[in-house]
């Protein structure tokens, strides 16, 4: 009997020492203490019943005191951790539990000054185990009053919890409740007449059941409490169903989504009772009996409908057995009420762009026409009442130029227009370059000669470019015209170009008063057409022009830049790919000229 009682108290070291290895837990080191209380009981009966005299039995239950009065509240403590009782009290709570314990402790240390724990030892005549039998005082009976009370209360705090928890936990609130009972039900042999304590054996059987629990449902790993947390901060709701469709359990996020949940009392519930209003529900959760399934979900809360998308898993044991399903909302309301405010969105982008179409084709026939002719008037009415000598020459020549920078503003809008709805057609080919810009200077010489700007160009006659011609045109007549707005009376323009590598450099340069702070800082930010033309007036207009030709010398291939000194003038460069094809260039000139 003592080499079997030696033998418990090794296993209750060991589960000691597996709990140790992850006394990180709290819950592990309350396991701890319960199996090194339990060994002390074991190991003090050991000797116990190896004593040969009184002392030495007295001594030995000394050493079962060590651990005696305080295993079972330390399983009970165990159990309030393993729950999550009383968490914000806990320690309070601990003082008073163990206040009997300790009281039975030091009462048994001095029992021979009191007689509280044991009255007398009465040497046993009648067998070899134990060699003296004790009648009990007062105290050993609270404490063995205390005892069951404190197993009856861990017991009412696992049954709840055992009913609303997953399959794992309860395995290991099984081998809990093992481990008490199993000392218990031993014990109650004592109390039967037997002079034999069974007790410490009962604890060998815990601890088998809990190593057992260790390396089989990893006991200890994680507990109820912190399960229970993960399960209550998930943000999807989340129900949880047995093999035969019960409700078990579920969150709080799957109460807001389904608040019959919450009026049933009591689980685990009926499904199709709780669910009874969600056919739809019911249909898929019963019907889905291998593999996962989705399906959308929505119902009607709150003044607002709710969507949500359902993923329903079935949960397998270890064998593979069906053992219940886990359904998970996930809420989807906030997307599906972005995506109708999308499509509203949308819908109303579409009729304002159907509006500018609307705008732009007002612009191009109700507008661009009559400016046309107005500008064709004013350019007679000019040139008559100079010829006349008239004092209102001036004036009119003055409301000639507004109405001409008027109409080059239109044109330059519809040309971005067309541009931007991809009516503009490139067609790349080759042209003499020193030809295209001399009819572009031809084109603004009346304009120049008002101011007396010389106009020159530096243009070697064999440089040859790729470009479409109306694009290219649109260029020239850009930078030409805003070189001679901003150029003074008797100013100079020239139009030079240069072969650097499969690039032909493009520069306009004027002495004008150079570019404003305003207009740079837009052309070296590079914003788009329609930001550039905001402030209406003289230099928006400019800006926008400005914009649309480096648009337009992108859609060639090139680059332009500029260099700007205020109050001494302004270059403009920009890039066009070089042209080895001779016969075409000529061609194309001629085709092009010919057929206008």
């Amino acid at each position: 009997m003592a080499i079997t009682l030696f033998l418990a108290t090794a296993l209750m070291v060991f589960v000691s020492f597996v709990c140790y290895r992850k006394r990180h837990v709290p819950v592990a080191k309350t396991m701890i203490l319960i199996m090194v209380a339990a060994a002390f009981y074991a190991l003090g009966y050991a000797f116990e019943v190896l004593s040969r005299n009184l002392d030495e039995v007295k001594l030995s239950l000394h050493i079962e005191y060590l651990g005696i009065p305080f295993v079972t509240t330390l399983w009970l403590f165990q159990v309030i951790q393993f729950t999550g009782t009383a968490a914000t009290y806990r320690k309070r709570l601990a003082l008073l539990l163990f206040a009997i314990p300790t009281a039975v402790f030091f009462f048994h240390l001095t029992n021979d000054w009191h007689h509280l724990v044991y009255e007398r030892y009465d040497f046993n005549e009648h067998g070899l185990v134990p060699l003296y039998t004790t009648v009990k005082g007062p105290w050993y009976k609270v404490h063995a009053i205390y005892n069951y009370f404190v197993l009856l209360c861990g017991i009412l705090l696992f049954i709840p919890m055992y009913w609303r928890s997953l399959p794992i936990v309860r395995k290991q609130i099984g081998i809990l409740l093992l481990g008490a009972i199993a000392p218990m039900f031993c014990n109650l042999f004592f109390w039967t007449g037997s002079t034999v304590d069974l007790t410490p054996f009962g604890f060998a059987i815990s601890g088998i059941a809990y190593v057992w629990g260790f390396y089989r449902f990893h006991l200890l790993r994680l507990t109820p409490l912190a399960m229970a947390k993960v399960f209550e901060t998930i943000r999807d709701g989340v129900v949880l169903f047995d093999y035969e469709d019960q409700i078990v359990t579920y969150n709080q996020a799957a109460g807001e989504v389904l608040p019959e949940l919450v009026l049933t009392k009591q689980y685990p519930a009926d499904m199709g009772k709780v669910l009874v209003d969600n056919p739809e529900l019911l249909a898929h959760i019963r019907s889905t009996t291998e593999g996962d399934e989705r399906f959308p979900f929505h119902r009607f809360q709150g003044n607002r409908t709710r969507h949500y998308n359902c993923s329903l898993s079935l949960v397998h044991d270890s064998g593979k057995v069906l053992i219940g399903k886990l359904l998970v909302f996930n809420d989807i309301t906030q997307l599906k009420e972005s995506e109708t405010q999308l499509r509203e969105n949308a819908r109303q982008l579409s009729e304002l762009n159907e509006f500018k179409d609307k705008l732009f084709t007002v612009v191009a026939h109700d507008i661009r026409d009559p400016i046309a002719l107005l500008v064709n008037l004013t350019e007679l009415l000019g040139d008559e009442l100079t010829a006349a000598d008239l004092e209102h020459a001036g004036v009119v020549r003055e409301l000639k130029g507004q109405v001409q920078s008027t109409f080059h503003l239109v044109e330059n809008l519809l040309d971005w227009y067309r541009s931007q709805k991809g009516k503009v057609v490139f067609r790349p080919l080759g042209w003499n370059l020193q030809q295209v810009v001399r009819q572009a200077l031809l084109l603004v010489g009346s304009k120049a000669g008002m101011k007396r700007i010389l106009l020159t160009e530096q243009v070697d006659e064999n440089l040859k470019v790729i470009a479409d011609k109306e694009m290219l045109d649109l260029i020239l007549r850009n930078l030409l015209s805003n070189a001679i707005k901003f150029t003074g009376s008797g100013g100079a323009i020239e139009i030079g170009a240069v072969l650097e590598g499969d690039l032909i450099v493009v520069s306009v340069t004027d002495n004008g008063v150079g570019i404003d702070e305003q207009t740079a800082e837009l052309l070296r930010m590079e914003e788009p057409a329609l930001k550039a033309m905001a402030p209406v007036d003289e230099s928006g207009e400019t800006r926008f022009g400005l914009a649309l030709t480096r648009e337009f010398v992108r859609i060639q291939g090139g680059s332009l830049w500029f260099e700007s000194e205020p109050g001494k003038g302004t270059t403009f460069f920009f890039t066009l790919p070089v042209s080895n094809d001779g016969g075409r260039e000529e061609d194309a000139y001629e085709s092009y000229f010919g057929g206008r």
